[in-house]
């Protein structure tokens, strides 16, 4: 059985735009992936809102992304691959910095990840970094990231740098989905469901690779 660990923040989490509510086992990516990769595979939903790459948060605690990393991988051990899906909550505007900085915050992740011993038989867990899709309109978060739709437009361009840099997998999830017009970052549904279905076949193109 292959081991995937989804280490990710809200729409990972299956946030329900609008609300503080939760999407159902059926309806988050993750899960949906599950359902197309079959019993061969479990996945590991490891997803906490208001996640951030490398900072602290000083209105949300816990939210750094790298202070739990190295305890997640562990705890979660042997992981034959991680999906790094992270940046948005970057784009607050309390913590002030540019979309290239918000992909540093990536690649620091992905070398704790990379540098780990936590795959099978000691090894390192392969790796899929996914660049989040630009923010839609900004409703009722605009304050809080004000001047973040345009530099999420930046993402795909750093991530893949990112991506290519390591040598490690890599997906542009606006490619496939859009954020919700009811908040502006998080996803609908159906979203959710195209989504598990791309990355499950990008999933088994990665192992595929190497078998």
């Amino acid at each position: 059985m292959k081991t995937i660990l989804c280490y990710g923040d809200s729409n990972t989490w299956g946030y329900i735009p609008g609300t503080a509510q939760r999407y159902g086992r059926d309806i988050r990516w993750p899960k949906v992936m599950q359902q197309y990769l079959g019993a061969e595979y479990e996945v590991i939903e490891e997803a906490l809102n208001g996640r951030t790459t490398v900072h602290e948060d000083f209105l949300e605690e816990g939210r750094n992304g790298m202070t739990y990393l190295m305890p997640c991988l562990i705890s979660h051990s042997p992981i034959d691959l991680v999906i790094l899906k992270l940046g948005v909550n970057d784009l607050k505007q309390r913590f002030a910095v540019p979309a290239s900085d918000i992909a540093d915050g990536v690649r620091k992740l992905s070398w704790k990840i990379l540098k780990s011993d936590t795959g099978p038989g000691g090894q390192t867990p392969k790796l899929l970094i996914m660049a989040p899709p630009p923010l839609g309109k900004l409703t009722m978060f605009a304050d809080m990231f004000a001047g973040g739709a345009e530099k999420s437009k930046q993402f795909s361009e750093h991530y893949r740098t990112v991506a290519e840099e390591l040598g490690c997998a890599y997906l542009d999830t606006g490619a496939y989905v859009v954020s919700s017009d009811v908040d502006g970052i998080h996803w609908e549904p159906d979203q959710h469901i195209k989504l598990g279905q791309v990355v499950a076949s990008k999933v088994k193109a990665i192992f595929d690779e190497t078998a």
